[in-house]
C-alpha cells in the first residue's frame, strides 16, 4: 500500500490556528498582538521570504479575524446574560480576537 505523504500546512492555517489556540486558552489580548507580530516576523525572517507573499499571507490571515471578529461578536449577543462564565468567556474570546485583527491591520500598514 502506498504510503500518503502529508501535504504541508499553509502558514496562514498554522498562524491562525496558533493563534486560535491562545484565544481558547484565554489570553491577554496584549499577549495575542505579540503573537501576530511574532508569526510575521517569522514569516519576513523565513530564508525564502518574499514581501508580496508576506502581504497576501497577511491580508488573508487578516481578512479570516475580521470574520472570526464578527462570529465572536455574535456568540457575545447569543450568550445567555444570566450564564456569567459564558459571558465572561465569550468576552475574553472576543477581546483576544479583536487584539490580533488589530495587530494583523497594523502589520499589514507596516509592510506599506
Amino acid at each position: 500500500m502506498a504510503v500518503k505523504r502529508a501535504r504541508p500546512v499553509k502558514p496562514v492555517d498554522a498562524a491562525l490556528s496558533r493563534l486560535l489556540a491562545l484565544a481558547a486558552k484565554g489570553v491577554v489580548p496584549l499577549r495575542m498582538a505579540r503573537e501576530v507580530e511574532g508569526i510575521v516576523a517569522e514569516w519576513q525572517a523565513a530564508p525564502e521570504a518574499d514581501p508580496y507573499e508576506i502581504k497576501e499571507r497577511l491580508s488573508e490571515m487578516r481578512e479570516q479575524l475580521v470574520q472570526g471578529v464578527a462570529d465572536a461578536e455574535e456568540q457575545v449577543s447569543d450568550t445567555d446574560p444570566a450564564d456569567a462564565p459564558a459571558v465572561k468567556q465569550a468576552g475574553i474570546t472576543l477581546a483576544a480576537l479583536v487584539a490580533t485583527r488589530d495587530a494583523a491591520a497594523r502589520a499589514m500598514a507596516g509592510l506599506g
